[in-house]
């Protein structure tokens, strides 16, 4: 029941029909809320090997979904950086000890030292972002990683490479109106090369279809009572459920285009301390 509570803080203050699409899937229930699903999550964390040994830092941990999974391997330390004072609180309630924390903040200039993570990962965070602001988010968890540091991203792509230009703006334009923030996605390649310009080699790297509302996803992801849940909260909210409906379309129109991506990359040891 508690858990349920927090889910309905989140975005408390705003309109349901303006609020961003990711709080208001939390709200109605939805626990898993990455594009490429629980197990895109899962193959980003095995690509990581988080150990005992390990200083992870977690970038928007949003519900803290990912931060259970990764505490659960024991780490040495667990530092989560989150904008939302209610996704913290979320996020807290997973925590003991010294060793974990979740702290106000923002990705791209967390005040964390330098070189002292051996994990980072951030999932659903960077496709939101300007490429500005990207390439700052990637270049802070270069400088907080040790050498040879994993760093871990699971977002929404573009495909195929040689996706037209006007096409990319159109579903950039579409995903906007529909979930309420700023979605400008990269094609399978320019993730890849945000990571490698600035001194991360790719060690793993996972692609599967965006399905995040479809009946399938939705039971994979949240279990056959929680997708129940999360479907009788749509249907007895008008206002909600047309804001899925029209999340979904968005999606399905653009099934051939969209995917979900899991790159996990090696900070190079020659290209950090200069």
């Amino acid at each position: 029941m508690n858990e349920n509570n927090q889910e309905e803080t989140i975005g408390k203050e705003l309109d349901t029909t303006k609020m961003p699409g990711h709080w208001l899937l939390a709200r109605l229930g939805k626990r898993v809320l990455r594009p490429g699903g629980r197990e895109l999550t899962q193959q980003m964390l095995n690509g990581l090997g988080i150990q005992s040994s390990d200083e992870v830092v977690e970038f928007a941990p949003g519900l803290g979904f990912t931060t259970q999974l990764t505490l659960s391997q024991n780490p040495a330390s667990y530092i989560a950086v989150e904008r939302d004072e209610d996704a913290a609180n979320a996020v807290r309630r997973y925590l003991s000890g010294d060793n974990q924390t979740c702290l106000i903040g923002r990705a791209e200039e967390t005040g964390l030292p330098d070189a002292n993570a051996t994990v980072v990962y951030g999932e659903a965070m960077l496709t939101m972002q300007t490429p500005g602001k990207k390439q700052q988010i990637v270049q802070e968890a270069f400088r907080l990683m040790k050498p040879s540091g994993r760093y871990g991203i699971h977002e929404l792509c573009l495909v195929p490479d040689d996706l037209d230009e006007d096409k990319k703006q159109e579903i950039q334009k579409a995903l906007t109106d529909a979930i309420h923030v700023g979605a400008r996605p990269l094609t399978i390649s320019e993730w890849r090369a945000l990571l490698e310009c600035e001194g991360f080699t790719i060690q793993s790297e996972a692609i599967t279809p965006m399905h995040l509302l479809e009946p399938k996803r939705l039971i994979q992801d949240e279990g056959f009572g929680g997708a129940l849940r999360f479907v009788g909260n749509v249907l007895r909210d008008n206002e909600a459920r047309n804001r899925v409906k029209t999340m979904r379309k968005v999606f399905q129109t653009y099934e051939e285009n969209l995917a979900a991506i899991m790159l996990v990359g090696i900070k190079n040891d020659h290209s950090s301390e200069q």
